[in-house]
């Protein structure tokens, strides 16, 4: 099944353009367009789209706005003439973000970026708004982008010893460096791949290929001791295959 679009530009031009490139991908379907982003909130709450294309710049309700208000109910993929918004938008966990004017061929790139994130097991599968994050997390990903104190930080996965979470913040471990970020345990766990994380702790994650061995409900990762709480006992030696 295709994925169905939804346009939101207060610019008729800048729309046209956009669903010309839609017509010409065939895994893209367009299910509505508006210049009006308060119309929009509405179409997304009567009809299943997929993936919006969303304007920053809108007189009543900028695309920012949008996305906090919409919540989780599609994925987005930012359009602007303005690249000052670009790290506020993957801040939102945005798709892909289109600098004005949009080539085709970066066009293309994100729609392939989406299709990615959405395509179902079952190709044949409709695309259910529920389903974006369990397929996000299925995903194979490799790094993370994490903000900490004044920028936007690239996480390898497999530099990651383990992750504790600090109130309010996350504190995470690689080999060579600790990075602090403002966001929550559990927010952070949505993003990593299941293969190689577990939740053991209320405050600990931890990267099975760096577990040196494990003894009396503790985790040693080299000199690091992390405690097994009693809650997430049976789901880790289940995983590991002792249960």
């Amino acid at each position: 099944m295709n994925i169905k679009c939804l346009i939101v530009d207060d610019k008729p031009l800048a729309i046209d353009i956009l669903a010309d490139y839609i017509k010409k991908i065939p895994f893209l379907e367009l299910a509505a367009t508006t210049t009006n982003p308060i119309d929009g909130l509405s179409i997304l709450r009567t009809q299943t789209i997929h993936l919006v294309f969303l304007d920053i710049q809108m007189p009543e309700l900028n695309g920012l706005q949008f996305i906090k208000i919409a919540g989780r109910h599609s994925k987005v993929v930012l359009t602007t003439a303005y690249s000052k918004y670009a790290l506020d938008g993957y801040e939102h966990d945005v798709v892909d973000y289109l600098l004005k004017p949009i080539a085709f061929d970066r066009f293309y790139r994100a729609a392939e970026k989406a299709m990615h994130i959405l395509q179902p097991k079952n190709a044949d599968a409709p695309f259910p708004a529920a389903s974006v994050e369990n397929a996000e997390r299925q995903n194979t990903a490799t790094y993370l982008f994490v903000k900490t104190e004044n920028r936007i930080q690239k996480v390898n996965l497999d530099d990651v010893l383990y992750i504790e979470g600090l109130q309010n913040y996350i504190s995470i471990q690689t080999g060579a460096d600790r990075i602090l970020s403002l966001q929550t345990l559990k927010k952070v766990e949505e993003q990593l791949p299941p293969a190689g994380f577990i939740r053991v702790h209320k405050s600990f994650i931890v990267a099975f290929k760096h577990i040196t061995y494990i003894e009396r409900s503790r985790i040693f990762i080299g000199e690091t001791i992390i405690p097994i709480g009693d809650s997430y006992r049976d789901g880790f030696y289940k995983r590991i295959g002792n249960q």
